[in-house]
């Protein structure tokens, strides 16, 4: 082991980014869907061993951008997926979007391992990168618009008990929190075996804090079921008239099925981001009145409907009846080339249907009649903590909608889950998510999996809503409790010890 990091602490130039590059690669494996967990024993004190012998900040830089880009390439590789489907208009892009988003979002891991470099190796080096490292990706959820996609603490979302019990902490210091501890923890085998037995010790009192949460007596059910609908739309088709209406029919037989074996249980209907698409469901008095019967109650349902000026919003709107729609949500963080080009790039670019959508006024709660008050997300929204809730009207559940069609059977759309399944235990809030092609699935407010309808399939999944919990420290607090823990982190290592005499 000795001669492997010396030979590591060697390398210069290229061998050095090769190497920091194929580190970064292996901690991508503990992302969603593979929580190869080890991985990061492996990346994370190797990344040290490279910063030990450098002797800049400008050194340790290159390091981390070379680290970031590696892991951001093979973490994001699903991002080509668009490209394809539309590959007739943007084939020429397919070399250069997934090396340049990989090289963008690699800064954020550059600038922390440059300031790192401040201390000596060590304890106080590993505090500085893990502290530094969280704040970049506090600045990463807000920077052009926002990419905070495959958080560090996101590989705490393994399915089943093991997530449950390691995730419980989000509800304290969100999946920014998650990112801190797993550095620090990810770490300490450069620290010997003093620094082993802190990790392990660190791992038991996590894993403590997850099982006494869970043990929590959970809220009151609702009696109200939820039906989430996934018609497994595909993306690539050409989208004719006919194959919309198509589309419709298919999610008005999948819903009347499934609330006809509900029998007279109290229900509300859930459909996807673009289910109906690209009518509008406000002007359109025939499909209100058919959803509604096929629904026989509320539904919320994923469409587009038009602002004053005329533009097109990706838009929830909730049904508690035929007559015209009354309560919507609009989606309000669009996606940079999906939905809208950023007004600094001189040539469109939209990989998304239609001329561009215009962005609502941000989180929202509808107060639907015969429903708990509910909280919207739109598909793209559920990546950013603290950023879903509407603070003044908190909901008592969350709702979901979203089309992943878009990135194949990739890790994409499971990533997308496991950030879904986060802001659950964030919020305290249960979660139900409908999507075109998956994963479907209800969440109560710990987070625990209450049933899933996987890739690719057309069917239904009946979930009984589960109630709410009280609002988490992170839910009062949002981003200043990491924000407060990275800081403190970082300057607790510049501090110098005093030398014994």
């Amino acid at each position: 082991m000795q001669k492997l990091i010396a030979r590591l602490q060697a390398l210069r130039g290229w061998r050095r980014d090769l190497a920091a590059a194929v580190l970064g690669a292996f901690a991508a494996a503990a992302l969603p869907p593979l929580h190869v967990l080890p991985a990061l024993l492996v990346s994370i004190p190797g990344l040290l061993m490279l910063l030990a012998p450098a002797q800049s900040w400008r050194c340790g830089a290159r390091i981390g951008l070379a680290f970031g880009f590696g892991h951001h390439l093979c973490g994001l590789y699903w991002i080509t997926e668009p490209i394809l489907i539309e590959a007739a208009r943007f084939w020429w892009m397919i070399p250069f979007a997934l090396p340049g988003l990989a090289a963008a979002v690699a800064v954020f891991i550059a600038v922390p391992c440059g300031v790192a470099m401040l201390v000596p190796s060590g304890a106080r080096r590993a505090m500085l990168l893990a502290g530094g490292w969280e704040l970049a990706d506090l600045v990463r959820q807000f920077f052009a618009t926002g990419f905070p996609w495959n958080p560090l603490g996101s590989v705490w979302a393994v399915p089943g008990a093991v997530g449950d019990v390691m995730l419980q902490p989000a509800a304290l210091a969100g999946v920014h929190g998650l990112t801190l501890a797993t550095l620090l923890v990810a770490a300490m085998p450069t620290l010997g075996r003093r620094g082993i037995a802190a990790g392990l010790a660190a791992l038991v009192a996590w894993a403590g804090f997850g099982g006494w949460r869970l043990a929590q007596p959970a809220a009151p059910a609702t009696g109200i079921a939820v039906v989430l609908v996934q018609g497994n739309v595909p993306q690539e088709v050409e989208w004719t008239r006919d194959f919309a209406l198509s589309v419709v029919h298919r999610y008005l037989d999948l819903t009347e099925q499934a609330v006809a074996a509900l029998g007279n249980r109290p229900s509300v209907v859930i459909w996807p981001e673009s289910a109906f698409y690209p009518f509008l469901l406000e002007t359109d008095v025939g499909a209100r009145a058919a959803i509604y019967r096929a629904a026989a109650g509320p539904a919320l349902i994923g469409g587009v409907r038009l602002n004053p000026a005329g533009r097109p919003m990706n838009s929830m709107m909730a049904m508690d009846g035929p007559g015209p729609i009354t309560r919507a949500y609009d989606k309000w963080h669009l996606v940079p080339f999906g939905e809208y080009t950023p007004s600094w790039l001189p040539v469109p670019i939209m990989f998304g249907m239609g001329p561009g959508f215009a962005a609502g006024n941000g989180p929202q709660t509808l107060h639907v009649p015969g429903l708990p008050p509910v909280g919207a997300l739109i598909c793209y929204e559920a990546i950013f903590p603290a950023q879903i809730v509407d603070a003044a009207d908190r909901p008592d559940w969350l709702a979901n909608i979203t089309n992943d069609a878009w990135f194949g059977d990739s890790s994409g759309p499971r990533q997308h889950f496991a950030a879904a399944r986060l802001r659950a235990v964030e919020e305290g809030l249960p979660l139900m998510r409908a999507a075109n092609t998956g994963i479907s699935a209800g969440f109560d407010a710990f987070g625990r999996e209450q049933g899933r309808l996987g890739m690719n399939v057309a069917g239904t999944l009946v979930v009984a809503l589960p109630g709410p919990l009280p609002a988490t420290l992170f839910a009062d607090y949002g981003l200043w409790v990491p924000g407060l823990l990275a800081l403190c982190t970082a300057l607790g290592a510049l501090i110098r010890p005093k030398r014994r005499r």
